[in-house]
C-alpha cells in the first residue's frame, strides 16, 4: 500500500503510512490523501474507512476492488466510484469527499491521479468540493484522450486498408471495436449517475452559489460531449468495418469477372467441340478434307473467340473505361 498526503493550499506531497494519514485526516485543515492498494494483504477485512478513522458509517464498500460506478451520501460526506480511461483500459477510482478532506483509492498506478496531485500547487483548489470537480473533469478528459487516440488509429487503419489490404487489419479493427465498446460500457453508467447527481444537487440546494452552478453546468455539458465522441468512435469503427467488407466484395467481384471472361471465351469452343464430335452422317462422311477441317473446325472456333473477346472487351471494359474518362473530363470542366 502506498499512501500519499497532500497538504493544501501549499500542495506539498508526502509519502506516509496509513496511521499517519489517519492523524492528518483527523486534524483541522484541508488535506488530500491518495491510497494505492496494490499489494495490500487480501486477508485484511477491516473496512478502509475505519482504518482511516473517517466519520460516519455505510462506507464498507469504499476501497474494495470489486466495486464499479456508484455514489452515496452520508450527511456532509459523499463517496463515489468513477471510471478512468488509461489508454485502451479502464480503471476505477474510489473518491471520498468531506468539508475538510478528499480521499482517493485505487488498485495500481493511475496516470490521472498522479497528474491531479502534480497540478494541485498550480490549480490550488480552495476546498475539497472544488478539488473534486477538478478530479472529475480530469476523468472526462481521460476518456476524451482515449477516444481521440482510438479515432486516429481507426483513420490510419482505413488509409492502410485502401492502400493495401492485409489480413492483420481485421484483428486491428476488431481490437478497436472492442476498445470503443469497452469505453462506452464504462462511461455510460457514470454519465447517468452524474446526470442524476447534478440534477438532484440543483433541486435540493436552491441556495447554491453561482460558482458551483457553473461547475455543475460545465461538468454536465462535458459529460454529454464525451458521450457524443464515444458514439462517434463507435460509428467510425463500424464504418471502417464496412469499408473492409466493401474491399473484400470488390476483390471477389474482380475474381468473378475474370471467371466470367474465361467462361465466355471457352463456352463457344466447348459448344463447337461437342457439335463436331457428334456422329451425324454429314459430319462423318462429308467433312473429310483438310479444307473442311480448317474452315469449319478451326475457322468457326477462331470466329467464336473473336466475337467473345469483342463482346467482353469492347462492350464492357473498353466502354466503361471510355465513360469513366468522359465523366472525369466533365468533372474537370466543372
Amino acid at each position: 500500500m502506498i499512501v500519499s498526503v497532500v497538504s493544501m493550499p501549499e500542495g506539498v506531497v508526502a509519502r506516509t503510512e496509513l496511521a499517519e494519514a489517519r492523524e492528518r485526516l483527523g486534524a483541522s485543515g484541508f488535506v488530500i490523501v491518495d491510497i494505492d492498494r496494490e499489494g495490500d494483504p487480501p486477508h485484511d477485512v477491516t473496512p478502509l474507512w475505519q482504518r482511516l478513522g473517517l466519520e460516519g458509517e455505510g462506507w464498507e464498500w469504499f476501497g474494495t476492488p470489486q466495486e464499479e460506478v456508484r455514489a452515496d451520501y452520508r450527511g456532509d460526506s459523499a463517496a463515489c466510484v468513477v471510471p478512468v480511461a488509461c489508454g485502451g483500459q479502464v480503471s476505477y477510482v474510489h473518491v471520498l469527499v468531506d468539508r475538510r478532506y478528499l480521499v482517493t483509492v485505487h488498485q495500481g498506478p493511475v496516470a490521472l491521479v498522479d497528474t491531479f496531485i502534480e497540478r494541485l500547487p498550480l490549480d490550488a483548489p480552495a476546498d475539497p468540493v472544488t478539488a473534486l470537480f477538478l478530479f472529475l473533469q480530469g476523468v472526462l478528459e481521460s476518456f476524451r484522450r482515449a477516444v481521440t487516440e482510438a479515432h486516429l488509429e481507426v483513420e490510419d487503419l482505413e488509409e492502410e486498408m485502401f492502400a493495401q489490404r492485409e489480413p492483420e487489419q481485421v484483428q486491428q479493427l476488431a481490437r478497436l471495436r472492442r476498445r470503443a465498446a469497452r469505453l462506452h460500457r464504462a462511461f455510460l453508467p457514470y454519465a447517468a449517475l452524474a446526470q442524476e447527481i447534478l440534477v438532484r444537487r440543483r433541486v435540493a440546494n436552491q441556495g447554491i452559489s453561482d460558482e458551483r452552478k457553473a461547475m455543475n453546468t460545465l461538468h454536465e455539458h462535458t459529460v454529454q460531449l464525451v458521450l457524443l465522441e464515444i458514439e462517434s468512435l463507435r460509428d467510425a469503427t463500424r464504418r471502417a468495418a464496412g469499408s473492409y467488407a466493401s474491399l473484400i466484395a470488390d476483390q471477389q467481384n474482380v475474381v468473378i469477372n475474370r471467371l466470367t471472361i474465361v467462361s465466355m471465351v471457352f463456352l463457344p469452343l466447348s459448344f463447337l467441340t461437342g457439335f463436331f464430335g457428334m456422329n451425324f452422317a454429314y459430319l462423318t462422311n462429308g467433312l473429310e478434307s483438310e479444307h473442311s477441317f480448317l474452315t469449319l473446325g478451326l475457322g468457326l472456333q477462331v470466329g467464336a473467340v473473336a466475337v467473345a473477346m469483342y463482346y467482353v472487351l469492347y462492350r464492357t471494359h473498353w466502354r466503361q473505361l471510355r465513360l469513366s474518362r468522359d465523366r472525369d473530363a466533365v468533372d474537370e470542366q466543372l
